[in-house]
């Protein structure tokens, strides 16, 4: 007593976490109806055949009242739904099941009772039952109402009906409803505006499929219903899709509760406490809840994974710090830098921001030490529970957690982590090879799969739940994505081969090459503006007295042309001839000109 004493502030806080989860089932009925043998239409094969399924089916699930009818008229249908409601007044959940035709009519949808006659437009008001009358049947119920619709048949009254007013629109298929009640669903076996297949068998697809998913134990009423839609989708070659509409809150709502097994002996098994309370801190997760497991239960096999856990959290809570650390030493060192504080100070603050810099490091080696310990310790952990969940461990586990492994599970770790990499290759998740070994590429791949499946599974172990959860997938769930140069072939990519004179561009297609443009031969190299070979109606032309052509010069212009000398590369004429400037000298235009005034000066440096 003492003992459950010390561990009571564990317990409360985790039934406060927990304690949401919906634990009961409460009263269920239902109401089946079935109509085939229409009087003044084709009598439909499948919709009796389906009714008598989902009776026995929802029968066998334990349901308090299941209430079966077919081929009804629309007064028999009208009492039946009347009495009903009676049964849903003190009901939790409440399901009705129709099979037949329905139609659409100015966005209203409307059941078709088997004696009904529409031979107007006008007479589904007066011979067929409205959606919002079956509503009202199932509105007492409190934790869930639920509708499902195989009505979505193709409707020969469509076809044959008049018109009163020209205008009123008759839909293909039923229309897209929004209940207004809250915990309210209504199914359809093919989204609105489309139709149903009734199946080459004896039942259509989607009631063969609701048969086999709706009544899981334990299993939310939409996820069941996204497992009937992925295998009608399958088993229609994608041509029918049946859609859900209306919304439920955060619990999970399953049409049967989970059993719980009754104990096989009244000998309660410490062990199994001692890992409840275990599994309990683990979902806890925080210091606190670790430090109240362990003053429960200080030595064994499950206090050595504890203290893995708070370990695990004590070396991130040190990385966090160090990090915090960190950032305050190069502060400091920045604000010194800045104010210009002394060189001592300066040099100081730099070899602090280093050591806590290399603390951070440390700090952060050993937190993933820690968590990959933890993670491996778990992981076998988890892998002992799902292969022998009675089983205690024979021995005490070191800090490490390496006796973990002393027992011997039916399937060892690799094994599971095989079987699971195995798994998401089949949907499309993984595409290396399955070795066991459970690396980071396998868990990018599960993480892909729970990105793509819409599910949480945790990445860091292959664990049987993962192993159950990808295996419940029929087809491929991450998209097949192929490298530039390859394209999709089904569920492999192979390479695009292009034809002759065709090259793959950019956007992964075949283009007719372009024609390649000739090589222009290389300009010939320039030559210098004195060159002999240049036309003299191109050359710069000097005047005698030296100046250029056009500025003055008494004498007639001298061409440049003359071959250059070793000097400066500048040739100086005067009206007795010209000579080369000196080596180290140039010309320098002064400005003027003309008799005795040389417009050019030779300068030297």
């Amino acid at each position: 007593m003492r003992n459950l004493l010390r561990l009571c502030p564990l317990l409360l806080a985790l039934a406060l976490l927990f304690g949401a989860e919906p634990a009961f089932a409460g009263k269920r009925v239902a109401l089946v109806l079935a109509n085939s043998a229409y009087q003044h239409a084709p009598s439909l094969t499948n919709p009796v055949n389906d009714g008598s399924v989902i009776a026995k089916t929802l029968k066998d699930a334990g349901f308090d009242i299941v209430d079966s009818r077919h081929d009804l008229s629309a007064l028999e249908t009208r009492r039946v739904l009347r009495d009903f409601a009676d049964a849903t007044r003190d009901a939790d959940i409440a399901v009705v099941y129709y099979a037949g035709h329905g139609i659409e009519v100015e966005g209203s949808n409307y059941l078709i009772p088997v004696d009904a006659r529409l031979e107007r437009d006008t007479d589904v008001y007066d011979e067929a039952l409205s959606l919002d009358r079956v509503l009202v049947a199932v509105e007492p119920a409190k934790q869930l109402r639920l509708v499902i619709l195989d009505a979505c048949r193709d409707n020969p009254f469509g076809k044959t009906m008049k018109r009163s007013v020209a205008s009123r629109g008759i839909g293909r298929g039923l229309a897209q409803v929004e209940p207004t009640s809250p915990n309210t669903l209504i199914a359809y076996s093919a989204k609105a505006g489309f139709t149903a297949q009734d199946g080459d068998g004896a039942n259509s697809p989607f009631t063969v499929a609701l048969s086999k998913h709706l009544t899981t134990p334990g299993l939310d009423v939409r996820r069941a219903f996204g497992f009937v839609r992925d295998d009608v989708l399958k088993s229609t070659g994608n041509k029918q899709e049946p859609f859900v509409y209306g919304s439920l809150g955060g619990d999970d709502v399953p049409l049967v509760p989970v059993k719980v097994a009754a104990a096989a002996s009244p000998v309660a098994n410490p062990q199994a406490d001692i890992r409840r309370d275990y599994e309990l801190a683990l979902q806890v997760g925080n210091r606190a809840a670790w430090d109240a497991f362990l003053a429960q239960h200080p030595d064994g096999f499950y206090s050595s994974l504890a203290k893995l856990q708070l370990e695990k959290i004590g070396a991130e809570q040190a990385h966090a710090a160090a990090i915090e650390k960190a950032k305050q030493a190069e502060a400091e060192r920045d604000r010194l830098a800045a104010v210009g504080a002394q060189k001592d100070a300066q040099i100081k603050a730099a070899a602090d921001a280093k050591a806590a810099e290399q603390a951070q490091l440390a700090a952060q080696k050993a937190k993933e030490q820690a968590q990959q310990q933890a993670a491996a310790a778990e992981q076998q952990r988890a892998n002992l529970a799902a292969a022998a969940p009675s089983a205690a461990p024979a021995s005490t586990a070191s800090p490490a957690g390496t006796n973990v492994a002393s027992l011997t599970p039916a399937t060892t770790p690799a094994d599971l982590s095989r079987s699971v990499q195995t798994e998401l290759g089949r949907v499309g998740c993984f595409s290396g090879q399955a070795d066991g070994n459970w690396n980071t590429s396998s868990q990018r791949s599960l993480s892909q799969f729970n990105r793509y499946a819409g599910t949480k599974l945790d990445v860091k172990v292959a664990s049987t739940d993962a192993l159950d959860t990808v295996k419940s997938k029929p087809s491929r769930v991450c998209p097949l994505v192929c490298e530039h140069g390859f394209k999709a072939d089904g569920d492999k990519c192979t390479r695009i081969v292009c034809g002759d004179g065709y090259a793959l561009n950019d956007d992964n297609e075949c283009e007719k090459k372009r024609a390649a443009k000739p090589t222009a031969s290389k300009p010939a190299t320039s030559r210098r503006d004195d060159s002999e070979d240049r036309p003299a109606r191109q050359r710069p032309q000097i005047g005698a007295a030296g100046g250029l052509g056009g500025l003055g010069g008494d004498a007639a212009g001298i061409a440049t042309g003359a071959r250059r000398t070793s000097g400066g590369g500048q040739v100086f004429c005067t009206n007795g001839g010209c000579r080369p400037v000196n080596r180290g000298c140039h010309l320098e235009y002064r400005g003027g000109g003309g008799p005795g005034n040389d417009a050019n000066a030779e300068v030297c440096n």
